[in-house]
């Protein structure tokens, strides 16, 4: 049941205004006085729908599952949304996405989830055919953390004729991922026309560029289709091409923190005077005590007299100061405004590129099929998709031991680069063979993320750093081949048997980087190992060492080099049974083996019963499961995190730092000293009823559904182990080659993948959608609303040694509870209203989300989080047809420019992150305005 306590004030507006709408709808149609005529234009045509059934579609009303069908051609025109995820998180309640900010590689690719579910746990099709995945695993904070997903924005939505999203469980038919449901994306076959759109728009906010107002966040996009006739049996091809250029939006606020000392004010003068004195020293602590420590505490005294805002009694105190141990004493004192003032500078330069980033993206679709005679036909559809992106880190100071200052004295923003290439093409044939009609068919696809690292350094090799960094990168390979049968017999009031086979081979890749990506070089060049002296590591002057790798993103070493392979064969059984010509039954069974991990068995079944013309219920039961991918078996890297480490003796009140983190894999000494064992599939079990209802007099549709979903052994990114202290290791001795390994990794922490969890999920999908036609005007309203709600239920999946000291809760820990549970809407909604009149056309969307939670840890407590609290945002459109061949169309995202909750200052990181980085139920860009201009011939 779904508890009161989802329905707060602003939920109920939601509800009510729909309710007020519909009624109003109601009374305006019983008001017309004027008979409508029966004529095929007055009729509603019932839409089709594939996904789900394998007897050759049924329309929605009558499928014994929850379909939901947007027709992008109609709508797309009034939309500002341009990319399939930000389509779909405005105008399908159970679907969320929002673009990811200062998360590495997730900042180029949006996690999508379905029902509250992972991003993984969603199976995409495309014409009907499995989707590959992407090469990236999302191992940053962030909703779906953890997972991997289908990366959407790989195809163009003007390649799309529609979106089929099957909101049930639905791995008997498809097999694993199909959890959450299945999303089907049909390729357009319009033939003898070209069509194209131009997009202009960017954000016109008060929040632009740093909160100084204006605009930002240009986007141009540019969209061209073309089809065509083959022969004269039906044949045809429709190829899309489409090109995205994307500036980066910045809502930073202003960098509070300390970024200049005294040192660093020094160095300046000296550097002016043509003297680096960081080349007076690579290790600071060899200089001491030697003949050159008297002449190096002299350049300090000469050059701290250049600095006017010293005070005299600071002054007297430096030029005492007769050894560099002395100095270091004082010069670390803060001297940031000061120190800007005389460089000229102001601490919005020092922010970080906080929002989306800066994305190139070119995409060519194309969907062929051509007859070979009446009853056979082969096909192929695929597309290349190459997409540039470039987003910020985090800012490295001057006055930072990660910046080293002889090359970069005013510090730098490192910028990670990415190009992100996707192939994929399906090729088979199908036609009728005694009846039975068949389709056999291979279907390719490979994504591939390659990382660059510019505008950085290693910070360890000093003088000798490049400012780039080729970082390796990742590639998934999946080639599926499919053979399927079915056959429609004349039993009962029809039986429709389907069956098949299908054979997939999956390969992922880790491609190192070079190695001075990856390596920290001692102060003679040569890399650092576990027995370098600290005599022997590169220091600033304050004495810290100075860091190895590319900073902000350390490239993929030579042990991460992975090249992993498997193959998972299943055969299914398929069976739709229509006993009367108001009861359905449908009935599927599926085996699956994986070379990795063994086999499963699954089973669905589902009902529709007809009680009038106008009125179906409808039921459904099932079991599925996830194969683990075969990126979380395998992946493992080292990436630099801003998180909040679980406490430790030393440590019980841990804040939000900077740390080096290993996402291990589980085969690794690491994982294997916590006693984390090998991963599983996930399994689960749902439950699904509801009902579709019409109401032809006011051309009315109610659809409401209810689902229950259980998953065992969900697999999740554990939290941040901490290198185990000496004290805990004195506890625990088990503990101690564990410590061994993390030295031996150069980590402050580990992460690995585990299946930690079970959980359930609970929720409610309504939809209602009207059309009224009368005269010239055209109307269209459509309401949504999804309830969801996902726990935690039973123990963590600790093993006895992680209980025993005390990290079962680092396993599964309250970050990752927030990530799972609260992290998205429980409540979403949303109202659009799309009026057609003569040659304009007016477009009004008001999206309802609910409140979540950030995942940090306030008020010194880690159980306690901030409310991100609930927001209406409204898009408005207005269209005019210049003629049959052009149209205008001018709008905006977010008429309002409603943001979300503002961080609390513990988690701005000095007042760069001003909303959530992580958790947003709709990004932090704000008011998006555009111009849309779409051609056809």
């Amino acid at each position: 049941m779904i508890q009161k306590t989802m329905f707060n004030s602003s939920k109920r507006a939601v509800i009510s205004t729909a309710v007020v709408f519909f009624s109003g709808i109601y009374l305006t149609q019983a008001q017309e006085t004027k008979p409508v005529k029966d004529s095929t234009s007055d009729k509603q045509i019932e839409e089709v729908v594939l996904v789900g059934s394998r007897s050759g579609g049924r329309s929605k009303a009558d499928s014994p599952v929850p379909v939901d069908v947007f027709n992008l051609k109609d709508i797309q025109q009034s939309l500002p949304q341009t990319n399939i995820n930000q389509i779909l998180n405005t105008i399908a309640p159970s679907f969320t996405s929002t673009i990811q900010t200062n998360a590495d590689g997730s900042d180029h690719l949006d996690p999508a989830q379905l029902r509250g579910l992972g991003p993984d746990q969603t199976l995409v099709l495309i014409n009907g055919k499995r989707r590959h995945t992407s090469a990236l695993v999302n191992v940053n904070g962030a909703p779906g953390r953890g997972t991997v997903g289908t990366d959407l924005n790989a195809i163009p939505a003007f390649a799309l004729s529609r979106i089929e999203v099957l909101r049930d469980g639905a791995s008997a038919q498809y097999g694993s991922d199909a959890i959450a449901g299945v999303m089907n994306l049909q390729l357009k076959r319009d033939t003898g026309k070209l069509t194209g759109q131009l997009n202009y728009g960017g954000y016109l906010t008060p929040a632009a560029n740093d909160h100084t107002g204006n605009y930002d966040g240009q986007q141009f996009q540019v969209d061209l289709n073309y089809g065509n006739k083959i022969g004269k049996r039906g044949g045809f091809y429709n190829i899309t091409w489409s090109s995205q250029f994307r500036d980066p939006t910045r809502r930073a606020g202003t960098e509070s923190g300390n970024i200049y000392n005294a040192y660093n004010a020094i160095e300046k003068r000296a550097s002016e005077a043509g003297v680096n004195l960081s080349s007076y020293f690579n290790n600071i602590n060899n200089l001491k005590g030697t003949a050159g420590e008297q002449n190096f505490v002299n350049l300090i005294h000469q050059y701290s007299q250049g600095v006017g805002y010293f005070d005299s009694g600071f002054q007297n105190n430096i030029q005492n100061a007769n050894s560099i141990t002395a100095l270091q004493g004082l010069l670390g004192a803060n001297y940031t405004d000061q120190e800007l003032a005389y460089r000229g500078q102001t601490r919005k330069d020092f922010n970080q590129q906080v929002g989306q980033s800066k994305l190139n993206n070119h995409q060519l679709f194309a969907n062929i099929e051509v007859p070979l005679n009446d009853d056979w036909k082969v096909y192929t559809f695929g597309g290349y998709s190459i997409r540039d992106g470039a987003s910020g880190g985090f800012y490295r100071r001057p006055n930072q031991a990660r910046t080293f200052t002889g090359l970069n004295i005013d510090g730098y923003l490192p910028e990670i680069h990415t190009k992100i290439q996707d192939v994929s093409l399906s090729a088979g044939v199908k036609g009728k063979w005694d009846g039975w009609n068949v389709d056999f068919s291979n279907t390719f696809g490979q994504n591939s993320f390659d990382y660059t690292i510019e505008n950085t350094g290693n910070t360890s090799l000093r003088f000798n750093s490049p400012s780039t960094f080729k970082a390796g990168g990742l590639q998934f390979l999946q080639n599926t081949i499919n053979l399927d049968f079915s056959k429609q017999f004349d039993v009962f009031e029809g039986l429709n048997v389907a069956f098949g086979a299908e054979q997939r081979h999956e390969n992922f890749q880790i491609t190192p980087g070079e190695e001075a990506s990856y390596t920290a070089y001692d102060i003679y060049g040569n890399p650092q190992t576990p027995t370098t002296l600290s005599s022997d590591k590169p220091t600033d002057f304050f004495g810290a060492a100075l860091a190895g790798s590319s900073q902000v993103f350390s490239g993929f070493r030579d042990v991460n080099r992975t090249n992993k392979n498997r193959n998972a064969y299943a055969a299914y059984a398929d069976f739709e049974f229509n006993f009367t010509n108001w009861f359905l039954v449908d009935a599927a069974v599926r085996y699956e083996d994986y070379s990795d991990f063994g086999s499963t068995f699954n089973y669905k079944l589902a009902s529709r019963i007809t009680l009038t013309d106008d009125l179906n219920f409808r039921f459904a039961g099932s079991t599925g499961f996830r194969a683990p991918s075969i990126h979380q078996i395998y992946y493992n890297t080292t990436s630099t995190l801003f998180t909040t480490l679980p406490a430790t003796p030393e440590n019980p009140n841990p804040q939000p730092t900077l740390v080096e983190v290993g996402t291990f894999s589980n085969d690794s000494q690491i994982a294997q000293g916590f006693g984390i064992p090998k991963l599983k599939q996930e399994t689960s079990k749902s439950v699904s009823t509801g009902f579709t209802y019409k109401i032809p007099s006011l051309n009315l549709n109610i659809t409401a559904d209810a689902y229950f979903i259980r998953i065992d052994d969900r697999i999740v990114l554990t939290d941040q182990f901490s290198r185990p202290t000496n004290v805990q290791v004195a506890l625990n001795p088990n503990l101690g080659p564990v410590q061994e390994e993390f030295d031996n990794a150069k980590v402050n922490a580990a992460q690995f993948f585990a299946n930690s969890i079970d959980t359930e999920t609970k929720g409610l999908d309504v939809v209602i959608s009207h059309n009224y036609r009368t005269g010239s005007v055209k109307l269209n309203n459509d309401f949504a609303i999804n309830f969801n709600e996902t726990k935690k239920v039973g123990d963590i999946h600790a093993s006895d040694l992680l209980r025993n000291a005390g990290l079962e809760n680092t396993y599964f820990g309250e970050r990752s509870r927030v990530y799972l549970e609260d992290s998205v809407p429980k409540v979403k909604a949303s109202l659009s209203n799309n009026v057609k009149w003569n040659d304009f056309n007016f477009y009004l969307r008001n999206t309802y989300y609910g409140k979540v939670y950030g995942a940090d840890g306030i008020n010194g407590n880690v159980y306690e989080h901030q409310l991100i609290s609930d927001k209406i945002v409204t898009d408005l459109s207005i269209g005019y047809d210049i003629s049959k061949n052009f149209n205008l169309t001018i709008g905006t995202n977010n008429l309002f420019d409603i943001y979300p909750t503002k961080n609390v200052t513990a988690s701005t990181n000095n007042d760069q992150f001003i909303y959530s980085r992580s958790t947003s139920q709709f990004g932090q860009n704000g008011r998006y305005v555009f111009s849309k201009l779409t051609v056809s011939f």
